[in-house]
């Protein structure tokens, strides 16, 4: 399922890839347009919106209290009229603009009310009566003698306005109350908005719900004592919102159209000025390819552009490979045989190297001190008259001497067994060079871990250095050529000694490990913590002739092994992450057919 959702999404061709790429353009243009728009456009529609909401709010504050503050001031002048009035008896009720007026001398409990001029008569005598209630529940002492407020009457809200009506002697003889209904129909006739009154009050503070189209905006309306006894709620339409919306998508539709267009534009000019060029040039290389005739490239006229210069770099190409092959066929025969006999040598040079220093250990001076030595306590217990303390002490400095003499030759003796498995591997060397020359080498069961064993063991002594080697145990049969590949891990082990040589160091350490197999083939990885190399050197690492230390002659080491593991069925793969970081070659060959099936059943 996976690979089926690769190959779906995965483009087959440039132009498939062309237009991906712009798809994914306009769709990631599209999306960055309308966010930047977005962040743009919609902040600055509500900051608009947000202004405008706490005007409203302080409108509709100012109104609540401008309402009350009215029935102040119409209460002052008539309680100032009645104070001029000759009868103190009789108060002359003036004709205001209000539903309700009261009086109460200073020596009576209750308020006296009458309708007023805007008072309608069917609500007059239940507004009178509610009222009297509310105005005798006021404590005026707390209040002022001078105050407008609202008062809570029947299922009315009031607003009163409160004034004290003073004698000649200027003291208070009486107080006077203007009251007057707050509608919703008042507010929204001030305010030009829609408005109504919820009682009882919502909350004590003012409220901003914001809708889908409308916001509201509620403010408490409050009594004598300050509490909230009703709520004025203020509907506001989101116009400003609204437009900022129409405007951010007229904007990102029109900026999308943009891009579509641009993008269409775009396809094709690349179809016409790219594509079908780069469709000549295909269908040019696929005619050399499979007639193998080095055809010169027509560019159709376009001389000036880039096609153009790529057709004339193309036929200049040919024009240099037609000559290379020529040469290529004339140096063929004398290059192959060149190669051949400087591979053999570098091998042989390779399977020597450890006689030198198995030859020099053993050419080294002899110590004849410890022989006289010996030779004087031999003499010493030929004689008769020594005690038998010094006996027993001659005696045993007799066995140690011995003793190191025996181990001394049993090192020797396993110094020339490595030496003569040196000198075995470089006849088994010049004697298959004859036979690997004109045929392709014989595949058998090998076990890779035994003859990585054994080259590990002759290249420990390569080099004056102390290097650790660490391989599996278990074995592992792989189909090749034993020879050849034994001479391919030797190869590989002395590069990877040379490299830890280089470090100047004076120690080191190769690691071996052989990886599980997979679809019947397993892999090899020798790696060492030498030099290394770049990793844009891997391709000219298997080119003869190179090397990438200029003190050591050859450079073939590396294009024979690739070679020969190839002449083998498997494979040769160098990695490195850098310079002083070390090197992996990883060695892959078939698995044998026997350990094939093995593996199948268990599976």
């Amino acid at each position: 399922m996976r690979r089926w959702l690769g190959a779906r999404v995965r483009p087959r061709s440039l132009r498939d890839t062309m237009v991906s790429v712009l798809t994914l353009a306009g769709i990631g243009g599209a999306v960055a347009l309308t966010a930047m728009l977005a962040f743009v456009i919609s902040p600055g529609f509500a900051e608009l919106e947000e202004r405008a909401t706490v005007g409203y709010r302080n409108r509709l504050r100012a109104v609540l209290a401008e309402f009350p503050e009215t029935m102040k001031g119409i209460a002052r002048e008539h309680a100032q009229s009645a104070a001029s009035d000759r009868a103190r008896d009789s108060w002359a009720w003036s004709v205001f603009a209000v539903d309700a007026v009261a009086y109460r001398p200073v020596s009576a409990k209750d308020w006296t009310v009458r309708p007023g001029t805007g008072a309608d008569e069917h609500g007059q005598a239940g507004t009178a009566v509610g009222l009297a209630e509310a105005l005798n529940r006021i404590d005026l002492a707390r209040t002022g003698s001078r105050a407008g407020f609202y008062l809570p009457v029947g299922g009315q809200v009031m607003a009163v306005g409160l004034a004290a009506v003073m004698g000649r002697n200027g003291r208070t003889i009486g107080h006077v109350a203007m009251a007057r209904r707050l509608t919703a129909a008042h507010l929204s006739g001030v305010l030009g908005r829609a408005t109504r009154i919820d009682r009882p009050a919502m909350a004590g503070t003012d409220i901003v719900r914001p809708h889908a189209r409308v916001i509201e905006i509620a403010s408490p309306i409050r009594s004598a004592d300050g509490r909230p006894i009703a709520t004025a709620t203020l509907r506001v339409s989101r116009e400003v919102v609204l437009l900022g919306r129409r405007v951010l998508l007229l904007a990102v539709a029109g900026s999308i159209l943009l891009l579509v267009f641009m993008l269409l534009m775009l396809r094709r000019a690349l179809g016409s000025l790219v594509l079908a060029p780069l469709g000549r040039v295909e269908r040019h290389m696929r005619r050399v390819q499979a007639s193998g005739a080095l055809l010169p490239f027509e560019d159709g006229g376009r001389g000036d552009d880039e096609f153009g210069a790529l057709g004339r770099s193309f036929n200049a190409m040919l024009s240099q490979l037609k000559d290379l092959r020529e040469q290529n066929e004339i140096q063929s025969f004398a290059l192959g045989r060149s190669e051949s006999a400087v591979a053999v040598l570098h091998n042989v040079r390779n399977a020597l190297a450890p006689l030198g220093t198995i030859l020099s250990v053993g050419l080294a001076p002899e110590d004849r001190g410890d022989r006289i030595l010996m030779a004087r306590a031999l003499a010493e217990l030929a004689r008769d008259d020594i005690a038998p303390e010094r006996r027993a002490k001659l005696v045993s400095f007799i066995r140690t001497a011995l003793d190191a003499e025996s181990m001394a030759r049993d090192s020797v003796r396993g110094q020339l067994e490595l030496g003569r498995d040196a000198m075995r591997q470089t006849l088994e060397i010049i004697g298959a060079q004859q036979a690997r020359a004109h045929e392709r080498p014989g595949r058998e069961r090998c076990d890779i871990t035994d003859i990585i064993a054994r080259n590990a063991t002759i290249a420990r002594y390569a080099q004056s250095v102390s290097i650790g080697f660490t391989f599996p145990a278990h074995s592992a049969y792989v189909l090749a050529n034993r020879v050849i590949l034994s001479q391919v891990i030797g190869n590989l082990l002395s590069n990877a000694v040379e490299a830890i040589v280089a470090t100047g160091r004076g120690h080191g350490s190769i690691l071996v490990e052989i990886l599980p197999p997979v679809d019947g083939r397993i892999a090899t990885r020798i790696i060492d913590d030498g030099e290394g190399f770049e990793p844009g050197m891997v391709t000219q690492l298997f080119l003869p002739g190179f090397s990438t230390r200029t003190d050591k002659s050859g450079g073939l080491g590396l294009h024979w092994c690739a070679n020969s593991m190839a002449a083998m069925g498997g494979a040769l793969e160098l990695r490195s992450a850098g310079r002083g970081t070390g090197a992996v070659a990883i060695l892959t060959l078939d698995l044998d057919g026997r350990d094939r099936e093995k593996t199948g059943l268990a599976a």
